[in-house]
């Protein structure tokens, strides 16, 4: 007389402890991806002020006797300061550099070696010329 009744599947009790649990792990992963994805655009900024020094460096070897520098966007977006290590670039300490999203860093170098990567505006004159990236389609080259 008695049925047997079918008692394949889950509860929703059971579903919805499994979306709490999802939900909980979730809640926890959002901030820490968060944090990794700023450091890894901390260390593309670090990498693109490398990669202008090395830039500027070769200018100033092969050019004339003329200061060399370069613009390098910063794209973080975290105004508290460098989260990794950024105390050895270019033979500059530059943890107390400030940045923040939408800044310009200039590097430069000097016919001396002397050089300097800081915030502050460079513009160009005759003893101080820019690197342009091909993107700008024009190098500044030394000939007459």
């Amino acid at each position: 007389m008695f049925k047997k009744l079918n008692k394949k599947g889950f509860t929703l009790a059971e579903l919805l402890i499994v979306v709490a649990i999802i939900a909980v792990l979730v809640a926890i992963s959002i901030p820490i991806f968060t944090s990794q994805l700023e450091k890894s655009r901390e260390a593309t900024d670090l990498a693109n002020i490398r990669a202008a020094y090395a830039e500027v460096s070769a200018e100033v070897l092969t050019g004339d006797n003329v200061t060399y520098f370069k613009k390098v966007s910063i794209n973080q977006t975290d105004n508290s300061g460098w989260k990794i290590d950024a105390s050895d670039v270019a033979g500059k300490d530059l943890t107390n550099l400030k940045v923040n999203k939408d800044n310009t860093v200039y590097v430069s170098v000097t016919p001396a070696g002397v050089v300097t990567i800081d915030t502050t505006k460079i513009t160009e004159s005759d003893t101080v010329k820019e690197v342009m990236n091909e993107k700008n389609e024009a190098v500044t080259s030394t000939e007459g």
